[in-house]
């Protein structure tokens, strides 16, 4: 690859990448996105295990979505969510393996 190429590649690829961390940045967002790791789940359920107003858990999943990063799933009138493929779940695993690998041992316990 040359110079000329990988820096037109770079340049295309900053605001995309840019966007997907700053979606990813926000708490209730970064929560919402661990829970459906673990397991599909509706707008109600995330709002309990969270301890907030369904609303507002409507308008995070909005941006999840818009973002591919979930995807709905309705059953009836119920809408369940979950990550949008395997590349979110493999993200979020490396994050979360390199953040305890910089927490120091005292912390840990």
């Amino acid at each position: 690859m040359t110079d000329s190429t990988k820096s037109k590649l770079d340049k295309e690829m900053i605001q995309p990448i840019s966007q997907f961390f700053k979606v990813i940045s926000d708490k209730t967002r970064l929560s919402i996105l661990f829970m459906l790791q673990e397991q599909e789940m509706n707008v109600g359920d995330i709002a309990d295990a969270l301890d907030m107003h369904q609303s507002a858990i409507s308008h995070q999943l909005r941006t999840l979505k818009q973002n591919r990063l979930v995807k709905p799933r309705r059953n009836g009138k119920t809408v369940f969510y979950s990550l949008d493929d395997d590349h979110v779940f493999k993200i979020l695993e490396q994050v979360r393996t390199h953040t305890k690998e910089s927490i120091p041992d005292e912390q840990k316990k």
